[in-house]
């Protein structure tokens, strides 16, 4: 008889966020409900992301930005959420936070400026996208 628990993925078939919720069934007991940690909603949301369930993973983090505004990881997921989700104003949203208070944080430089131009406003994005050129050290060259 061979071993097929190995070859089980937890992906395949089973979505991210039934997943993660199964791992907790038996934490408290029987019949004793599972407080779900900011840790735990920012790993769910990770999962989601990873899953391409943008919109799910977006309401997680949501709520984990409001419990830790100060972390840029989750603010920084939920912006990229956001934009793959088409919700471009709400991406911008966070996007300008993490800058404004990180302003060397070159991703966010360059998903603000992809974001921008997404949204058909190109002139607005150059200054964005070269400033994230310039922090990942691609200089344009002069001829």
């Amino acid at each position: 008889m061979t071993d097929n628990y190995n070859a089980y993925q937890a992906t395949d078939g089973v979505s991210p966020d039934r997943w993660a919720s199964a791992l907790h069934l038996f934490d408290n007991g029987a019949g004793v409900p599972h407080e779900e940690t900011t840790r735990e909603r920012w790993e769910r949301a990770q999962l989601l992301f990873e899953a391409r369930d943008y919109i799910g993973a977006a309401r997680l983090l949501g709520d984990v930005v409001e419990e830790v505004p100060e972390q840029t990881g989750p603010r920084l997921l939920l912006a990229r959420s956001y934009y793959h989700s088409a919700q471009l104003g709400r991406a911008e949203e966070q996007l300008r936070q993490i800058i404004e208070r990180d302003p060397v944080e070159h991703y966010a430089h360059l998903m603000l400026g992809r974001t921008l131009q997404r949204q058909g406003r190109q002139d607005e994005a150059q200054p964005w996208l070269r400033m994230a050129a310039a922090f990942s050290g691609e200089f344009p060259h002069s001829d």
